[in-house]
């Protein structure tokens, strides 16, 4: 095990007519319009195609070239998830984000910028990013000064020519990040958005807190990698998701770290952190790089469980198969985060989860790292979809807990089965949550009871080998309800949607295959 300090080591990272033709007068005209739209592009960052014709939604009308293909038109402001309908965008699939991030002091505001790199997916007019708050300077599209305007938590970005369809594209969004801005919800998440700590900040985004980051299309299903360019003031380092490019001390003491995330991420699961941060590196399963993030007056005190890390990737990779990603490490949050949460690569935990008893730190931790198998790897592809990634995190962290001194899994399980109607009335089904309901307790345990129940139903061995043929076969893909249910089915040899539908979806709870005596509580209104 090796310990290191940062900052880090520093690295460099014809026809003739005797009159003038018609069509040379229609040149010299276009570019005298061209000429003074770029002229009143340099005076203002929200004009920049003002003496150019437009359509009657204001973008820009098509040229001669859209008459070849359909003509363009907007982006969608949201994909069309049921439950955050203007989550993600339509029009474009983001190929990266390179982020940058002039970080300043705890809790004030500091210079950003966001490069997003792009294919359009259909001729746009205009397409929106999904940005909240954050002071806006200026947002160009090709380099050219594009006009951006607010519409809630959507920037709504009209490009000063329209984007042929299966073009890249890249934008730029200057703006000022502000650290204080988060939201709050009323179930597990509660706050989340910028959390600060006393020297810096840590991240927490799901589900829909990235965009009060950096502009993205954000959504579960929609990922892309990521580069990361964050600078810090003397004394402070930075942390992102991935590996570490490398460092830049710059004249005046600060230094520039780099960060590639290596993999595609989602949005909600982007990680960045500031702080008096100790690197502490050891290695995994076949030599996994294990690095994690730990502020400097509490590496002692949580070196006993963070030491566990190797044990829990040994015991999950003999269920589910190998790690999916290229390292893995545990970000401590000297903070008071409400939950610990699976940014990818590098888990969040609060500090008081690893300073209290050991049973409940190695669930959390366990719980975490399993989100990298289910959820981070294979990807939900609707916010309903929940059930497939904190379900299975809690089955397995219920299923390491019973075999290292916990609470047995039958027993939990059976706490949840009685309980069942009544989530089910206050919180949806497991697959049918509100949008305010996502991550109440039917999203976990109850969620992890289907699990075990269809474990009951095709018994362990064919339960397992679902299990692993789920992470494998969308191991880097998105994936939802009805992909898990037909691949439980082929697996199993049977039609399991009989069984699995009214779990998933049904007003009551079904009988526990295997447990005739188990009963469900009367539901209270």
């Amino acid at each position: 095990m090796e310990i290191t300090k940062g900052p880090g080591k520093e690295s460099a990272h014809g026809e003739s007519r005797h009159t003038r033709p018609r069509h040379v007068l229609r040149t010299r005209r276009a570019a005298l319009i061209l000429a003074l739209a770029g002229a009143g592009a340099l005076t203002g960052t929200a004009v920049c195609t003002g003496m150019l014709p437009h359509g009657s939604d204001g973008s820009p009308a098509p040229g001669p070239a859209a008459s070849s293909g359909p003509p363009p038109t907007p982006g969608a402001a949201g994909i069309g998830d049921p439950l955050m309908p203007l989550a993600g965008n339509g029009g474009y699939t983001v190929r990266r984000y390179t982020l940058d991030f002039d970080w300043r002091a705890p809790r004030t505001p500091f210079e950003a910028g966001a490069t997003i790199s792009a294919t359009a997916t259909q001729a746009l007019s205009r397409f929106d990013l999904d940005f909240a708050g954050n002071a806006l300077h200026r947002v160009t599209v090709d380099a050219v000064p594009a006009i951006a305007r607010r519409d809630g938590d959507e920037l709504v970005v009209t490009p000063a020519r329209p984007i042929p369809r299966g073009s890249t594209f890249t934008v730029r969004v200057a703006y000022t990040a502000d650290p204080t801005q988060g939201r709050h919800r009323d179930d597990a998440i509660q706050d989340y958005g910028w959390v600060p700590t006393a020297d810096g900040t840590v991240v927490c985004a799901q589900p829909d807190g990235a965009r009060m980051i950096f502009p993205a299309n954000d959504h579960p299903s929609l990922r892309a990698p990521v580069t990361f360019h964050i600078t810090t003031p003397p004394g402070l380092s930075a942390v992102a998701n991935g590996r570490l490019v490398g460092t830049v001390r710059r004249p005046d003491g600060r230094t520039r770290w780099t960060y590639d995330s290596e993999h595609p991420l989602a949005a909600q699961l982007v990680q960045l952190a500031i702080g008096r941060f100790t690197f502490v590196d050891s290695s995994g399963p076949r030599g996994l790089p294990v690095r994690d993030v730990v502020p400097d007056d509490l590496v002692t005190d949580t070196e006993e469980y963070r030491s566990l890390t190797p044990d829990h990737l040994a015991w999950l990779e003999r269920r589910l198969g190998p790690y999916p990603f290229r390292r893995y490490g545990v970000l401590v949050g000297d903070t008071d985060l409400p939950v610990a949460l699976e940014t990818q690569s590098l888990s969040v935990l609060p500090r008081e989860d690893l300073l209290g008893d050991r049973v409940d730190a190695e669930r959390n931790l366990v719980h975490e790292l399993t989100h990298h198998w289910t959820g981070d790897s294979v990807a939900i592809r609707r916010w309903s979809d929940l059930w497939l990634s904190e379900g299975h995190a809690r089955f397995y962290e219920r299923l390491y807990s019973d075999e290292h001194g916990g609470v047995s899994l039958e027993s939990v399980m059976r706490s949840a089965y009685e309980q069942h109607d009544q989530w089910r009335h206050d919180e949806g089904a497991p697959a049918e949550p509100g949008e305010a309901t996502l991550f109440k307790l039917m999203r976990y345990d109850g969620s992890a009871l289907v699990l075990f129940a269809l474990r009951e139903k095709v018994g362990a061995e064919t339960f397992e080998r679902i299990e692993r043929a789920w992470v494998t076969e969308y191991r880097g893909r998105t994936a939802g309800t009805r992909d898990f249910i037909a691949l439980a089915s082929r697996v199993a040899g049977e039609d399991l949607t009989p069984f699995l539908h009214p779990w998933l979806y049904g007003a009551h709870t079904p009988p526990m295959p295997g447990h005739p005596d188990w009963r469900v509580d009367p539901v209270e209104d």
